[in-house]
């Protein structure tokens, strides 16, 4: 007779555990499982149902799950049971499917699905404006007759036939080895190859597959992964748009509001949003409805003819607030838009002018130091070219303000490292597509917070519904974000996350506010 399991049985009985005050039954409870045939086929061989269950260990994983059910004294046993051998398996990228979407400007980005065992995770790229020498590439066809050459075809075709064999098998939760197998792929500098946006996307992609296996938030997961602790950042509210992203006469593209005041997030954001409808009515009576149009990022955009006007704007506002000194102001000058040569051009938009209102870089600096004095400036970005090291480097060591780097410093580390060795300015502007993966992004922070900098995580121009950015502010301790205004979808969905946050976090969530500078 054949010894394939033809009325076998197997007995598995509850074993103590630690802890368990409780003590053992007279007689223990036998759990039977009994299987009626004989053998499966693998191979050529047959495999008798209880070498199957040796093989794969799987009477004592069951053993176990009922273990934790009868402990748990669940009211549904097969849902704990299910869930808790759900939990047992160890999550593996099965799969990553790119296709190509739109951003918030109507340009086509990447868009990533990464499966594993516990699910989908979606995450997309985005884009900016600008883009520099310094940066990691962004891979787009080209092609004039598609998208008007933006179309990202190349870069999904790369995620579905080069990247998905590479990560197929990987743990989700090992994010630095995922990386290096995606750059090791790319084998260029600037992930020119691939693509910094499709690199990207599914390195965020990856991130949140990595949280959903340790079963924790977002944002506790980077926390994990940089070896931080956890706080909210001050969002840097967009308030008026200006440069290349509006259609006035502004030539600085930002004035910011920072409501480091407040004593949550949650009033932050009600602070941030009051001054923006505030300052909507102040445009409407001084402009008219036609003022209040917006920017790219959600600012307004009124055809202001001077920094300080659009800044009058924005103090009227917060006056009429009622919140005052709670409420700081910050510029993005993004001054080498308007950089011709060694002088800036602040005239640069103004058609029919009579004549250049350039400026050299010492006027910059005595204009920048007047506006500290008649406003509450708490932070300049890019108050010069961003090959003019040395006039940023002077302004910076006038610490009246935060200067911050953005197309100065492009998140590229080793403009980041010069930057810090040469005490040229106090605060980076980390956007993570400049750099392109989740790794490398947390280590151009590190170093920044090593040198005592502030750090600034940014959305970009042509943004989508990822609330990533949020966790990733949360995770690192940043202590700013900057993801807009308090309006628009792709903008309002950063801030809406990091509500969720602070509510998940309840007793324990600690906001930033006048800490917003500097974090260790």
């Amino acid at each position: 007779m054949s010894d394939c399991g033809m009325g076998r049985s197997t007995t598995i009985v509850p074993s103590p555990t630690c802890g368990d005050n409780h003590s053992a039954p007279s007689s223990s409870t036998s759990l039977k499982f009994s299987y009626g045939f004989g053998g499966r086929e693998r191979g050529g061989e047959k495999m008798s149902v209880q070498e199957y269950l040796d093989k794969h260990m799987l009477a004592r994983k069951i053993e176990d799950a009922v273990n934790a059910a009868v402990r748990a004294k669940t009211p549904d046993p097969v849902l704990f049971i299910s869930n808790h051998m759900r939990k047992s398996v160890q999550s593996v990228i099965t799969k990553v499917k790119a296709r190509q979407i739109l951003d918030s400007r109507g340009i086509p980005t990447v868009e990533v699905d990464l499966y594993t065992n516990k699910g989908m995770f979606r995450a997309s790229a985005p884009s900016g404006a600008s883009s520099g020498m310094y940066e990691a590439i962004e891979l787009r066809d080209g092609y004039k007759g598609m998208y008007l050459g933006n179309s990202v075809t190349k870069a999904v075709r790369n995620i579905n036939e080069k990247i998905c064999e590479a990560l197929i098998g990987m743990d989700p939760t090992q994010q630095s080895q995922i990386d290096q197998v995606m750059i090791d792929l790319d084998k260029t500098e600037k992930k020119g190859e691939l693509g910094a946006n499709s690199i990207l996307a599914v390195s965020i992609a990856a991130c949140k597959a990595g949280a959903a296996q340790k079963e924790v938030p977002l944002y506790k997961h980077i926390a994990d992964l940089s070896g931080t602790t956890i706080a909210l950042p001050v969002p840097v509210f967009t308030v008026i748009s200006g440069g290349k992203r509006a259609g006035n006469n502004l030539a600085i593209q930002e004035i910011m509001v920072l409501p480091v005041g407040a004593r949550t997030f949650e009033e932050a954001l009600q602070m941030g949003s009051e001054t923006y409808h505030h300052l909507k009515a102040v445009i409407t009576e001084k402009y008219g409805a036609h003022g209040c149009n917006v920017g790219e990022d959600g600012g307004f955009s009124p055809n202001v003819s001077s920094i300080k006007e659009g800044l009058d704007l924005v103090s009227e506002a917060i006056g009429r607030t009622g919140y005052n000194d709670k409420i700081k102001i910050a510029i993005n000058v993004a001054a080498t838009e308007f950089c011709i040569g060694t002088k800036y051009d602040l005239d640069f938009k103004i058609s029919n002018k009579s004549g250049q209102n350039f400026k050299s870089a010492e006027d910059m600096i005595e204009m920048y130091k007047e506006l500290c004095s008649d406003y509450p400036i708490l932070s300049i970005e890019d108050p010069f070219d961003k090959e003019d090291w040395e006039h940023t480097k002077l302004f910076s060591a006038l610490q009246i303000c935060q200067v911050a780097g953005a197309d100065l410093l492009m998140s590229n580390p080793q403009r980041i490292e010069k930057a810090i060795r040469g005490s040229t300015c106090n605060a980076l502007v980390l956007k993570v597509n400049q750099i392109g993966t989740v790794t490398e992004a947390i280590a151009a922070v590190k170093l920044a917070k090593d040198a005592h900098w502030g750090v600034i995580i940014s959305h970009r121009s042509g943004e989508t519904d990822d609330s990533f950015i949020a966790d990733f502010s949360v995770g690192l301790t940043t202590g700013q974000i900057k993801a807009g205004a308090p309006c628009r979808g792709e903008r309002l969905c950063k801030y809406n996350q990091l509500l969720r946050i602070e509510e998940d976090l309840g007793d324990q969530a600690n906001y930033t506010g006048e800490g917003w500078r500097v974090l260790s």
